[in-house]
């Protein structure tokens, strides 16, 4: 009865595939555990290549093509029901969005569950057990992940080379593969447990090709976060080859509604954690959202607050909606505000990657009649920036994002020497959310070859180095300041696209599978 029930469609093609899916989450931040990948791929390939062969006798009488999208896309739905379930949190601050839980923890993973239905779908049909189809498998799930950080305004969460974020020694060869291409190799290398299950000749030897390649890329890493530390400690820094930054963490509870006298409080909070010296040139570095509810017009009548905690050697960088006074025009933008000590803005960034739902409500004319709105406080939309502005100081080029912003490879292209990310983790509470965002930013300072400061209240608030070692750190709710005298570092990465790279990879990859494919049937 039971070994029936462990063979039968129902166990193969969707209960088993569900539960590897689910597991995958222990393979991320926080709990770094990737090495159960080098298990669940493998399982996951030959569960597909078993199932293609009983589609062809047991299960013959049933839809063939459906049973491979069923594998996948079971697999999907436990990736992301347990990989994004922090999602639901941020429905929780508004009783009006309440109702919006189950859509938020079922609806999200049976929807992104479909990219991995459809790589399933298109490779399940060609895969034996051999070193060619390890490669188009990988290929497929690879391209789905890239299709997904795309479309629809993308959403790459979780991506599987992400799983390597807590080694940094691995992640150094991101700044020539770039980060999809980097991906595609992370899965084939946890796919090649297979070669030793494969009965093929030559398996052993490509099995060790891949195990040298991997710690190669180990030992390379190593070297040049050790050449790196070398170079920084040797490197006499001064006001024109860095800058002195602290870090606000203010543990500020997530409240709509705020009165004035909060919004007094809250920034009599931030100024007395920032403790400035008013010789000292420094650069204050606030979280998003620590004025949730107030727009820069209401912040600007502290002026005279600003004016006597701060001097002129001070910049202040605090998130701050932004509305038609500023701009001219009838739209209200999340933006980041440079100001100095007399609240005169120096710089402004609006958001141009929106939260779909937390940021703005797609769909808005016909929603809107339904009584929904966006997440955050307020009922109109943001709207969404159309400039990546660079902020210029001498020789510093910094590039600013705003919360999820981290998350997108591509917003980090840009002549820069030094990325600032702010960001509200209060949304995501006491979940895996804070720190599988936190794992973003440190790809995106790898990535750069450049520095990254982040403050975050109720999140992950650290110093990065241009080679994803954390200097210093505040954790989630965490109160606190961290303060830093960070280089300013000349990137000379070369000038090339790297989805161009992995698009070349992806087509090697395929290219190697059908040539071998028909020198086999010769």
């Amino acid at each position: 009865m039971i070994l029936n029930f462990f063979n039968s469609k129902f166990f193969l093609t969707l209960l088993f595939p569900f539960i590897l899916g689910t597991l995958t989450v222990f393979s991320f931040q926080p709990y770094n555990l990737n090495y159960i990948n080098f298990i669940i791929f493998p399982i996951l390939f030959l569960l597909t290549t078993y199932v293609r062969k009983k589609s062809k006798n047991t299960y013959r009488k049933k839809p063939y093509l459906l049973n491979l999208f069923l594998i996948g896309y079971l697999f999907g739905i436990g990736f992301f029901l347990t990989g994004t379930s922090w999602i639901s949190h941020s429905l929780t601050f508004d009783e009006n969005f309440k109702f919006l839980i189950p859509v938020a923890v079922v609806g999200l993973p049976v929807f992104l569950g479909l990219f991995f239905g459809i790589a399933n779908l298109i490779v399940g049909p060609f895969l034996q057990n051999n070193f060619t189809s390890i490669l188009l498998f990988s290929s497929s799930f690879a391209f789905l992940d890239y299709v997904r950080a795309k479309i629809l305004s993308g959403f790459p969460w979780n991506i599987w080379a992400y799983t390597w974020s807590w080694k940094p020694e691995i992640l150094q060869s991101l700044f020539y593969l770039g980060f999809f291409s980097f991906n595609l190799v992370c899965i084939i290398i946890y796919c090649s447990p297979l070669l030793l299950i494969f009965k093929k000749k030559g398996n052993l030897l490509l099995f060790t090709l891949i195990s040298l390649i991997f710690f190669g890329n180990y030992i390379y890493g190593s070297s040049v976060i050790k050449k790196n530390n070398e170079d920084l400690s040797n490197k006499k820094l001064d006001s024109n080859n860095s800058i002195y930054t602290k870090i606000i963490s203010p543990n500020f509870d997530l409240k709509y509604n705020l009165s004035n006298a909060d919004l007094g409080k809250n920034l009599s909070n931030l100024i007395k954690y920032s403790e400035p010296e008013k010789e000292k040139k420094t650069l204050f570095i606030w979280p998003e959202g620590v004025f949730t509810g107030f727009n820069l017009n209401q912040i600007k009548e502290y002026r005279a607050l600003f004016e006597k905690s701060f001097s002129e050697n001070h910049l202040i960088l605090f998130g701050s909606s932004t509305n038609q006074e500023y701009l001219n025009s009838n739209e209200i933008f999340n933006s980041l505000i440079i100001v100095n000590n007399k609240l005169d803005i120096i710089f402004q960034y609006n958001k141009t990657k929106l939260v779909p739902f937390g940021e703005f409500l797609p769909l808005e004319n016909i929603l809107s009649k339904l009584g929904l709105k966006k997440i955050t406080e307020g009922y109109g939309s943001f709207s969404k920036g159309t400039n990546k502005n660079i902020f210029i100081l001498g020789n510093l080029r910094m590039l600013p994002l705003i919360c999820y912003e981290i998350i997108f490879p591509e917003l980090s292209q840009n002549k820069r020497n030094l990325i600032v990310n702010i960001s509200e983790d209060a949304w995501f509470g006491n979940t895996i959310g804070p720190s599988q965002h936190f794992a973003k930013a440190i790809f995106r300072a790898i990535e750069s070859n450049v520095y990254l400061v982040r403050s975050a209240n109720k999140g992950f608030s650290a110093f990065v180095d241009n080679k994803g070692i954390i200097k210093k750190a505040l954790k989630p709710n965490e109160k606190g300041v961290i303060e830093f005298n960070v280089p300013i570092i000349n990137n000379v990465k070369l000038k090339y696209k790297i989805d161009l790279i992995f698009f070349v990879l992806l087509f090697t990859c395929c290219l190697t599978f059908i040539i071998l494919k028909e020198n086999d049937k010769k």
